[in-house]
């Protein structure tokens, strides 16, 4: 269901408060390349599991503040002490799993980058569908979708927790990989990146290597033809959080 405001169509959530609506109207589909952007929506995914994103939202400043603006270097670095320290922060979700996941993500983040060359925004965005989906009403908007799977099954089996196929699902819109954007809304294709029916435009990602689903296109010689990788397996990957290995980190949930 789609809302009007005058001649603009909003989803129906980014009606509900005027903070999802400026949300929705200047960020969400919207690209994201550098790593700590991604890095940053990923964890506030994370931290949205279970409650509302107006909430998220709402104390996404005070979660910049308090997680050194996101930077995957600084939070890697975080002790026992910083744990402490959130759960001591009223302005904060005060949940240790989601705050130990947070701080075990950015330390599988660099692993990522140094076992792969690649870091965790090229990887995401190596899962970008040959089509988004073209959903006309609310009920028509999925949730999950192949490549989420396969991105969660990936980031899991890389070290990386609090990333079933749901909350990548919610990231890969939210900065624009897939777009789940009514056919109606005025922002269906804001991104550069998808047609309004779904098929993907010619806006080049900037990145050096090519990849479609998760399968890395070889480009072709002048006369060749383009030759695609083998596809990963479908296995839906678990929600289970589990602790990359680093430097110990306290498990108990807050209260």
């Amino acid at each position: 269901m789609t809302t009007n405001s005058g001649t603009v169509q909003r989803a129906a959530w980014a009606t509900q408060d005027p903070l999802l609506t400026e949300y929705y109207d200047t960020e969400w589909g919207m690209p994201l390349f550098e790593d700590d952007e991604v890095f940053e929506r990923l964890s506030l995914e994370a931290f949205q599991s279970g409650l509302s994103w107006l909430t998220v939202l709402r104390k996404r400043e005070a979660f910049r503040e308090s997680f050194a603006g996101f930077s995957i270097e600084r939070v890697a670095a975080f002790d026992d002490a910083d744990i402490e320290r959130l759960l001591m922060d009223a302005r904060l979700i005060r949940n240790r799993r989601k705050i130990v996941a947070t701080i075990s993500n950015a330390r599988a983040a660099i692993r990522l980058r140094e076992e792969t060359g690649a870091g965790i925004a090229e990887w995401v965005w190596r899962y970008q569908p040959e089509r988004s989906p073209a959903p006309r009403t609310e009920e028509e908007v999925p949730s999950v979708s192949p490549e989420s799977r396969e991105l969660a099954k990936e980031l899991k089996r890389r070290g990386f927790s609090f990333v079933g196929p749901t909350t990548v699902y919610a990231l890969m819109t939210a900065i624009g990989i897939a777009d789940a954007h009514l056919l109606s809304s005025h922002r269906r294709g804001c991104s550069g990146l998808w047609a309004a029916g779904g098929s993907r435009t010619e806006l080049p990602l900037p990145f050096t290597r090519t990849f479609v689903a998760g399968k890395e296109v070889v480009l072709p010689e002048p006369s060749g033809v383009a030759v695609a990788a083998e596809p990963r397996g479908a296995q839906r990957a678990a929600d289970k959080m589990e602790p990359v290995p680093n430097r110990p980190l306290p498990m108990e949930q807050h209260a």
